[in-house]
C-alpha cells in the first residue's frame, strides 16, 4: 500500500470532440478527437513526460484513449472500465439548453437522469477507484478520462462526496492534480492547460 502523503493523482480529460465543442452530454457514445483535440492532446506530452508515472490508466472510450497515446503514456496505459464518463442516460447527446426546456432547472448534479447514473452513482464508482489506487503500490498515477467523471472524482477525493464537483470546470485537454496537503486530501492543481 502506498504513503498516502506521497501521492499524487492526474487527472487528464480528453480533448475536443465535435460534442464536447458543442455541449451536448457524452457519454456512453464513442465520439472521436477533432483535428484540434488531436492538436490539444499532442500539447500535453511535454508537460506528461517530465512525470514520473508509475500507473497510466484510460477510460475505454476512445477519445481518452487517443488522448493518452497522443499524450506519450498510450505505450504504458491499461483500460480500466470504471474511469468512463458518466451515463447520461435518455440525456446522451442532448445539451443542458435541450433538457431543460423538457425539464425546466435540470442539472446534470441535482436531477435524475433516466436510464443513467446520478451524482451519487457516479461518486460511488469514483470512490471505488479511489480506494483500489489506494491499495497499490502507485505513487504518481495518471488518469485519463473525461470532465463529468473527473469533477466527481476530484470532489470525492477532497471531500468524501461528489457535490463540489458542480463548482469544478474542467476544459478539454486540461490536467488537474490530487495529491495531499499536510495529510489531508487536496485538490492540488485543477484545470491546468499546456
Amino acid at each position: 500500500m502506498n504513503m498516502k502523503g506521497g501521492v499524487h493523482i492526474w487527472l487528464i480529460r480528453h480533448g475536443e470532440t465535435e460534442w464536447s465543442k458543442s455541449g451536448q452530454h457524452t457519454g456512453t457514445t464513442d465520439i472521436p478527437l477533432t483535428d484540434e483535440g488531436r492538436r490539444q492532446a499532442t500539447a500535453l506530452a511535454p508537460v506528461l513526460a517530465s512525470q514520473p508515472f508509475d500507473l497510466v490508466l484510460t477510460s475505454p472510450r476512445s477519445r481518452a484513449i487517443e488522448t493518452c497515446r497522443l499524450a506519450g503514456l498510450g505505450a504504458r496505459a491499461k483500460v480500466e472500465p470504471e474511469l468512463h464518463e458518466w451515463n447520461y442516460g435518455i440525456y446522451e447527446g442532448r445539451t443542458t439548453p435541450e433538457i431543460r426546456e423538457d425539464v425546466p432547472d435540470w442539472s446534470v448534479w441535482t436531477s435524475p437522469i433516466p436510464e443513467g447514473e446520478n451524482m451519487a452513482d457516479v461518486g460511488a464508482r469514483a470512490q471505488a477507484l479511489i480506494d483500489r489506487l489506494l491499495a497499490t503500490n502507485a505513487t504518481h498515477i495518471a488518469l485519463f478520462s473525461h470532465a463529468h467523471f473527473s469533477r466527481v472524482f476530484g470532489a470525492q477525493w477532497a471531500t468524501g462526496s461528489p457535490a463540489l464537483g458542480a463548482h469544478l470546470a474542467m476544459d478539454t485537454a486540461a490536467m488537474s492534480v490530487l495529491g495531499y496537503e499536510r495529510d489531508v486530501r487536496a485538490i492540488i492543481k485543477w484545470n491546468l492547460l499546456p
